[in-house]
């Protein structure tokens, strides 16, 4: 694992308040996170449901501000819009609309990601290439597999070649095939130089492809795992999961 710090999360605290009838109700989604992801690693977030996964990649993202703490992206305090453009997010539930086309749809994203107009049809064609999706560009949405949508989501996360790659949840709801697919692509994303943190709830999957994980629970993260604690020792990231989570507690938000 290389050295450069791509992101450094410091003191990170989200408190989500509701008002109703004169009264404040606060939920924590997050509650004093500290972590840094480095250049080149593939990090995993373990968590049950409502741990705080994605209230976490959110605030990366920009996407939600933080009550507390702060978030540095490649250096940049956030909010900076030229960090996060250097970031491409996959999101837990992808929609698209269902008239487009595979390819309309991803050259649409390329738009909106800030890729010159000239070079979005051959960024599109290259991208498809890459995630298996060539063949299948004719296709209007609504003629999709959840897989094939899960692999133009993860297009549309890379048609502007980004540093960073946020996927949330990518594996869930794939059926075999599409695992490993998914799994395959993400390794070799990874072997190209893309740095990737993603969110997980499926340990058997997360153990094939993390170098690092960090256990959430309760909107805290509880620990950081290298994966060198875990291979070749079948089923020992599932019971320090297990252990773990039990020990702070296992309440989860």
């Amino acid at each position: 694992m290389a050295e450069e710090s791509l992101l450094r999360i410091s003191n990170l605290t989200k408190i989500y308040r509701k008002s109703h009838l004169g009264r404040v109700h606060e939920t924590t989604g997050v509650k004093d996170l500290s972590l840094e992801i480095f250049h080149g690693e593939i990090f995993g977030l373990l968590g049950l449901n409502g741990a705080g996964k994605t209230t976490t990649l959110k605030l990366i993202l920009g996407l939600l501000f933080p009550t507390e703490g702060e978030v540095r992206l490649f250096g940049k305090k956030l909010p900076d819009s030229s960090a996060i453009r250097q970031v491409g997010f996959l999101p837990e539930t992808p929609y698209f609309p269902k008239h487009f086309t595979v390819k309309e749809m991803l050259e649409f994203y390329g738009l909106l990601s800030g890729v010159p107009e000239k070079e979005i049809a051959n960024k599109a064609q290259d991208v498809l290439k890459t995630v298996n999706m060539f063949q299948n560009q004719g296709k209007r949405i609504k003629e999709c597999s959840k897989g094939m949508l899960q692999r133009l989501s993860l297009a549309q996360a890379l048609i502007h070649d980004p540093r960073l790659l946020v996927l949330d949840e990518p594996i869930t709801g794939l059926d075999p095939l599409g695992l490993a697919e998914m799994r395959e692509m993400i390794l070799r994303l990874n072997r190209e130089g893309k740095t990737i943190l993603f969110s997980s709830h499926i340990i058997s999957e997360v153990e094939k492809i993390a170098g690092r994980v960090g256990i959430l629970s309760g909107g805290k993260l509880i620990r950081v795992i290298p994966s060198q604690d875990w291979r070749d020792k079948t089923g020992a990231l599932e019971n320090m999961f297990v252990e773990t989570v039990k020990s702070a507690g296992g309440v989860e938000i």
